[in-house]
């Protein structure tokens, strides 16, 4: 299995605890945080991540 490639999400801040989403296979998508000592890593189906997408948005005061 190939190592996925991380993009750091634009909402991070000059920190350590930024959100990481890769591109998975079968289409899935990865999800993991930096500060998770654990490294535990989160697939979603793209329907689900849009979902989260858009609740995050509508949630967010910069949404």
């Amino acid at each position: 299995m190939p190592e996925p490639t991380w993009q750091k999400s634009s909402f991070c801040a000059q920190g350590n605890s930024c959100v990481h989403v890769a591109a998975g296979t079968a289409g899935t998508i990865h999800l993991t945080e930096s500060s998770d000592p654990t490294a535990a890593i989160l697939t979603a189906a793209p329907a689900t991540f849009r979902t989260l997408l858009r609740t995050l948005k509508q949630d967010s005061p910069r949404g």
